[in-house]
């Protein structure tokens, strides 16, 4: 493994690992939902057709035909009978059942109800995803209007950019300082002398193991220090310390491309 895959910018890895989904759930989806999938905007863009929201820190999709609705009319209820929502999300009217714009006001805790935290253990993240996928799934609503398909389309592809953002601990991370205002240069390379000198050390590990169990070995080390700086980085945004955050954040980014590689080998 060179050195240079070691220190692939932030960007990139995020991009690699919000691509994989797990196949179980992908293989049910219709072509229309894996075409918004393989299109869709990385969650953490900024759309300058949504200003608005961009600025209250809110992430969502926002496509030409499908863009979210402005809060004025969000606030109306429902665009069908005009009912008003009882509790967030507003993605399905609890009265005449219509299936609503998307709303990039939400954000992706919201879509769960689960709360803005980075410890979401035990919210059953996997339930409440199947959960929306029954209501929104484009499958499952293709006896509604078009009007209506769009909108699950949106909502679909919406949801499933949540739950691949918070099931995973580096990407829920990231979520969160971004919602919290705190940027992350996400092309940064390594720049600590003790970070660096650690990476080396493991490349060579790599490169120098010629079985399975050296493999293992060190898969089970890097899987063991991604754990301690996940803790790290829990406990430095609870404080609201986000430097310190954003440390973990960085190792957390190399440690999960070593065991990229590593499983690659094995």
């Amino acid at each position: 493994m060179s050195k240079k895959s070691l220190c692939t910018p932030l960007s990139t890895l995020l991009r690699r690992s919000l691509t994989s989904f797990p196949q179980h759930f992908a293989s049910n989806f219709s072509p229309q939902i894996k075409l918004s999938l393989r299109h869709a905007p990385s969650p953490f863009a900024r759309d300058p057709a949504c200003d608005y929201y961009c600025s209250l820190r809110r992430l969502g999709f926002c496509g030409k035909s499908l863009c979210s609705k402005s809060a004025e009319e969000i606030q109306r209820g429902c665009w069908s009978c005009r009912a008003v929502p009882h509790a967030a999300p507003f993605l399905v009217c609890d009265s005449c059942r219509c299936i609503q714009p998307v709303d990039g006001s939400v954000d992706y805790f919201d879509i769960f109800r689960v709360e803005r935290k980075y410890d979401i253990e035990g919210e059953n993240l996997e339930g409440k995803y199947k959960e929306w996928q029954k209501k929104l799934h484009p499958d499952l609503v293709h006896s509604k209007s078009q009007k209506e398909r769009d909108f699950a389309a949106g909502q679909c592809a919406r949801v499933i950019d949540a739950y691949r953002t918070l099931s995973k601990p580096l990407s829920r991370g990231i979520y969160l300082l971004k919602l919290y205002g705190v940027e992350v240069n996400e092309e940064q390379t390594i720049s600590d002398p003790e970070l660096l000198a650690e990476i080396l050390e493991i490349r060579e590990a790599v490169d120098e193991a010629t079985n399975s169990e050296d493999l293992n070995r060190i898969l089970s080390e890097m899987q063991e220090k991604m754990q301690n700086w996940s803790n790290a980085f829990g406990h430095a945004f609870q404080s609201q310390n986000f430097e310190e955050a954003k440390m973990a954040i960085r190792r957390m980014t190399y440690y999960s491309r070593v065991i990229d590689e590593v499983v690659k080998k094995l």
